[in-house]
């Protein structure tokens, strides 16, 4: 008998095409007015550092891997430092791990 693997917190198992159809739908975004009038502002969304537009990356801030999707609501434009160091956590546990950092450097 197989052992099964745990699930992982809080994962979706989404299927290629749903993964596919978020990422289509983010690239249409990328392409809109309100995107490009986002990214204007030259301002990362977590750490509010000013950095030049086209240094700007689109953040699922619910990842899709976490069953957030590609909505106005959900995405923000972040310096490529926080968006890498995000990975892909929650609101809640990116807060987390942000307050763990300053508490470090206290």
């Amino acid at each position: 008998m197989k052992k099964k693997k745990p699930p992982k917190p809080f994962a979706y198992d989404l299927e290629e095409s749903d993964l596919k159809r978020e990422r289509r739908k983010a690239r249409e975004l990328k392409e809109s007015q309100w995107w490009k009038r986002r990214v204007a502002k030259g301002k990362c969304y977590y750490c509010g550092s000013a950095t030049p537009p086209k240094e700007l990356t689109m953040d699922h801030i619910v990842p899709i891997a976490r069953g957030g999707q590609s909505t106005r609501g959900n995405v923000v434009p972040c310096c490529k430092t926080c968006n890498t160091a995000k990975k892909q956590r929650l609101p809640m546990e990116w807060e987390a791990y942000l307050n763990k950092l300053t508490s470090k450097s206290s």
